[in-house]
């Protein structure tokens, strides 16, 4: 049950009390997005706007797999349900999962979903939702497919990497989980990285920072098929106070080491901790990893490794 099936059902059994709530939640709102346009001036006219239907909802799918990152899909999943567009009779995005068979996968921290669609079943999307998890040709192969009519295919963290393995990326610009910044962009050398984004749209292909960033990208979706007001609305109806989703740039902090690791070797492949035992010597210089699959990855090519560090 989702948050306006919610309160349909809470007003149908009568809850008097919740009434005056909701209608004080209203006027709040209002008030709201009043000081929301005050803080930031005139709405502005949306760059590169969508068209959504004159009819019916957007079809928003979500390929999982195996360890899919759940606040990378379940974050731009709770922006999209959230949108209502008053007047309109059908909710404006239709969410579905779909995935290789609909047999359940376990997602991240454990979680089981099963997928309401396979490959060959799923109904065609306006909108791909691609989360961090291991993607095989299968799912390569229909996010090919599928993008050819997509508005939007987006990715969400570390799910560039599967945005790039379907060579949709090749040529263009795209970002990624800030950990991840030297590995992609020594595996994909032909796409232009772009550190310190909170997204990055290229064509009909988005993708978004790590984790968090995946919901500033789907406002910035919402934005373009409903305009800023809409996007507004339903930030402040869901208490987020995020502004990334208005400033493709602000993420500029994950450019810079982090405070919390001064003094600290890093890892550089991914930036994180290394630990002291696992080396390597490259140019006479000593390399500390945080994992053995990364000293591996580095050992591999260590002077590609090193000039993705220095682009920093």
């Amino acid at each position: 049950m989702n948050r306006r099936e919610l309160l349909k059902r809470t007003a149908a059994l009568g809850v008097a009390a919740g009434i005056p709530s909701l209608l004080a939640g209203k006027f709040l709102a209002g008030a709201g997005r009043v000081q929301a346009k005050s803080a930031i001036g005139k709405t502005k006219p949306v760059s590169n706007p969508l068209t959504p239907p004159a009819q019916g909802s957007i079809p928003v799918a979500f390929p999982i797999s195996e360890g899919a990152v759940i606040i990378d899909f379940c974050g731009p999943w709770e922006v999209f349900q959230d949108v209502q567009i008053h007047g309109h009779k059908d909710t404006p995005f239709h969410l579905y999962t779909v995935a290789e068979t609909r047999e359940p996968i376990i997602a991240s921290g454990g979680m089981k979903i099963t997928p309401e669609y396979t490959f060959q079943t799923a109904p065609a999307p306006k909108v791909i939702v691609i989360p961090a998890q291991k993607a095989n040709e299968a799912m390569l192969e229909w996010i090919r497919t599928s993008t050819k009519s997509t508005d939007v295919t987006m990715s969400v963290c570390t799910g560039a990497f599967v945005l790039a393995q379907t060579g949709l990326l090749s040529g263009r610009s795209a970002t990624t989980f800030h950990r991840a910044y030297e590995d992609f962009a020594v595996e994909f050398p032909d796409i232009h990285l772009k550190r310190g984004a909170r997204f990055v749209e290229d064509g009909n292909l988005a993708s978004s920072g790590g984790l968090t960033s995946g919901m500033d990208l789907a406002f910035r979706v919402v934005e373009r098929y409903f305009g800023r007001d809409v996007a507004e609305e339903t930030a402040y109806n869901i208490e987020y106070q995020g502004r990334g989703w208005t400033n493709p740039d602000s993420n500029l902090v994950y450019t810079k080491p982090s405070p919390l690791a001064a003094d600290k070797s890093l890892c550089p492949v991914c930036g994180m901790d290394s630990d002291p035992t696992i080396t390597s010597v490259y140019q006479g210089k000593t390399y500390l990893f945080c994992m053995r699959g990364h000293k591996e990855a580095f050992d591999k090519a260590p002077a590609r490794f090193v000039s993705a560090a220095q682009g920093r």
